[in-house]
């Protein structure tokens, strides 16, 4: 069936519900479509039917004209009101823009002359050129707009007469939450930061990436060539599984190396909350950035150590450091007093001094924070197993031993 055989709305109906199978052509000439749909309104005497049937007709005409309902109802109104539907050809160029070419190149000279003023700036500075100095090629800039201006400056005219570039502008980061992380006296919270271990002849050192829980002071430290994805997410990755509480919270300085989508993602599989800190604040971070001087300086000084020996030193931080420090190393803890004023102020009492590990045990149901497979059985073997001394004397040697085998390897480069 054609086009020409739907006569009835019954008709029109099944086949605008595809009941009905007929075989049609769209014209693409405009003139053409135009008289097809005029024809088709006569032909169906559009006028004379009642208004539901005028629906089908309609909806009969945007389906095969592909024409918007808007603009058939427009053409079905020119051939109510005419009898015809014309297609009206655009004579004229389109709209005529107030400013030339050449005001525009205008525009960009006097951007050049004066370092690209703000737009009152610039506005001004035309209406000077033509009211005080006569200058008649500024007459229509005299009076321009200064949003328009602005306008005018993003022109094709424009930045091929002048491209003018500006510096990036800063964005703000979603990525992790600015506060404070509050523990409660839970372990799991932990601040991270970055050591640099020098630079020499424009070459960057290793990078240590020092995290502590804020609670205990278990520490982790661990060492990469270099901060970007592709060595920093796999220490991250180490770094969190060798804690042996379950990490709740995750808590960095501003620093891109872990304001990004990378760190953003992995906290997010590990379901692991992302805080960073507040503008003001220097305390925020500071556990950590106290830890930097007490522990990772005071172990791997601050002399330049080549990128290339970052693995060498994390297997010395994971077999020697890391024990050393949570095991063997006392630390102090505060206690919060209130005088009679009801000011807080911290105190570091000597009877409050331990290491990291005695500090986890010594917790309220300390069991509870421990991750699946870890028990205080299997880490008093490791904390036992030598004394305080004995760790010392141990990280001591390994230390030596490290330092040689770098300087001598260095030593047979050159």
């Amino acid at each position: 069936m054609k086009l020409e055989d739907l006569k009835t709305i019954e008709q029109l109906i099944q086949f605008l519900d595809g009941t009905q199978a007929v075989i049609f052509k769209l014209n693409t000439v405009k003139e053409e479509r135009y008289n097809w749909i005029r024809h088709e309104l006569v032909r169906l005497d559009y006028l004379m039917l009642n208004k539901a049937d005028k629906g089908v007709v309609v909806r009969y005409l945007v389906k095969v004209s592909c024409y918007s309902r808007q603009q058939v109802t427009r053409l079905i109104k020119q051939y109510r009101d005419t009898g015809y539907i014309r297609h009206h050809h655009i004579t004229s160029s389109g709209f005529q823009g107030k400013y030339t070419s050449q005001d525009i190149r205008l525009i960009a000279q006097m951007d050049e002359r004066h370092d690209t003023p703000c737009g009152h700036a610039i506005k001004k500075l035309c209406e000077r050129a033509y009211r005080v100095f006569g200058e008649s090629e500024y007459e229509r800039l005299s009076s321009i707009s200064v949003s328009h201006l602005y306008n005018l400056r993003k022109s094709k005219t424009y930045i091929r007469v002048r491209r003018h570039f500006e510096k990036t502008q800063s964005k703000k980061s979603m990525i992790g939450e600015r506060r404070k992380p509050q523990p409660n006296g839970e372990p799991g919270y932990i601040r991270i930061d970055t050591v640099h271990q020098g630079d020499q002849d424009k070459k960057k050192g290793v990078y240590h990436i020092n995290a502590v829980d804020e609670v205990t002071q278990f520490e982790v430290v661990c060492s990469v060539e270099k901060i970007s994805e592709q060595f920093l997410i796999p220490v991250l990755e180490q770094l969190l599984g060798a804690f042996p509480f379950k990490v709740v919270s995750f808590h960095s300085d501003n620093g891109s190396e872990y304001i990004n989508q990378n760190v953003a993602k992995l906290l997010e599989k590990l379901l692991i909350e992302f805080t960073k800190s507040r503008p003001r604040h220097s305390n925020d971070n500071a556990l950590a950035e106290s830890k930097n001087g007490a522990v990772i300086r005071k172990v791997l000084g601050y002399h330049h150590i080549p990128q290339k020996w970052a693995s060498l030193i994390n297997e010395f931080n994971q077999s020697y450091l890391n024990p050393h420090i949570n095991y063997h190393r006392p630390c102090f803890f505060p206690e919060t007093v209130t005088d009679s004023k009801g000011k807080q102020k911290k105190t570091y009492p000597y009877k409050a001094m331990m290491t990291p590990y005695d500090k986890l045990k010594s917790l309220p149901d300390a069991e509870n924070y421990l991750k699946d497979g870890v028990s205080f059985e299997i880490m008093n073997k490791i904390a036992y197993a030598m004394t305080d001394n004995q760790s010392a004397e141990k990280l001591q040697k390994a230390r030596q031993l490290l330092f040689k085998t770098i300087d001598e390897r260095e030593f047979n480069v050159r």
